[in-house]
């Protein structure tokens, strides 16, 4: 995959990212879909180098998009601990 697919990937796995993890967040809906990207990114590379399972070259890859996803959710739960959670 690309650079292009991964951000894809990112976009989408930070709105599922959001949808598992309801509630407002300190940098709004661009700030989640950045985590989202960074998370596809951290979980990718997590991946590959210590679950010792390459990435693939296709974009409907089930390990992917788990990798990309649980990034996501890593750093939006990161995220929130340390800037705060306006859920009120």
């Amino acid at each position: 995959m690309g650079i292009v697919s991964w951000i894809i990937l990112g976009l989408l796995a930070g709105g599922i990212a959001k949808v598992l993890l309801p509630g407002r967040d300190p940098g709004g809906l661009v700030g989640t879909t950045l985590i989202g990207v960074a998370g596809a990114f951290l979980g990718g590379w997590i991946s590959s180098n210590f679950l010792d399972r390459p990435i693939q070259k296709e974009f409907f890859d089930l390990p992917t998009w788990g990798a990309a996803i649980g990034g996501s959710l890593v750093l939006l739960i990161g995220f929130r601990l340390l800037f705060g959670n306006s859920r009120d």
